[in-house]
């Protein structure tokens, strides 16, 4: 599959950006190779985190969410330069739930508020267009797992990447990555058990 090639030629554009080379060029094209995975993460973070976002008013789309991120990128890129996958795709996660969060603020009438690294920031408990309190809910479980668990649960989930893709990002082997996984997924069933089977985020199909 020609996506199983993606983590070893983001790496090296990473690479050429860290040793020197033009900027611009090598980000465009960093962000033209890697497009179809940043497209599943804005779809993945759109439709399970923020539901009411695709719904009208907005009817925000995937589409328009990569061109949103990606131009973000375009930015960030210019200062940041992430030494590994691990790092670029972390870089495009919290784009990712910046500009979801800035529609979300927009839609509920709400003054932009400082981005916070890593944060969700979901809309206030009795808005229509950010997390349920379900939703919230699994967020938490999510953010609560431990660092292993979560950072495999989020690259495999939540990004898309096969097990053996996650294995490379992480540096580790495909049996670690299972094993992970396998371990973060009973956590989240024992602290959510109550929302299945309408779970999304932790539905393992």
């Amino acid at each position: 599959m020609a996506d199983d090639r993606t983590s070893f030629v983001v790496q090296r554009y990473l690479d050429e950006l860290a040793g020197g080379e033009p900027a611009e060029p090598v980000v465009r094209a960093l962000l033209d190779r890697a497009a179809r995975r940043l497209h599943h993460l804005c779809a993945s973070v759109l439709h399970r985190g923020y539901p009411r976002l695709a719904r009208p008013p907005l009817n925000v789309h995937s589409d328009e969410m990569l061109g949103a991120v990606v131009e973000r990128l375009l930015k960030a890129l210019r200062e940041a330069r992430p030494t590994s996958v691990r790092q670029f795709f972390s870089l495009a996660a919290q784009h990712t739930r910046w500009e979801l969060n800035d529609l979300a603020r927009r839609l509920d009438g709400e003054p932009r508020a400082g981005e916070l690294a890593g944060d969700l920031l979901p809309a206030p408990g009795d808005s229509d267009s950010g997390l349920s309190p379900d939703g919230r809910r699994m967020i938490e479980a999510i953010d609560a797992l431990p660092a292993d668990e979560r950072e495999a649960f989020d690259l495999v989930r939540v990004q898309g990447l096969t097990q053996v893709e996650a294995a490379e990002v992480l540096g580790v082997a495909v049996k670690t990555v299972k094993r992970r996984l396998d371990r973060g997924l009973r956590l989240l069933t024992e602290r959510l058990g109550d929302l299945r089977p309408g779970a999304a985020l932790i539905d393992p199909t």
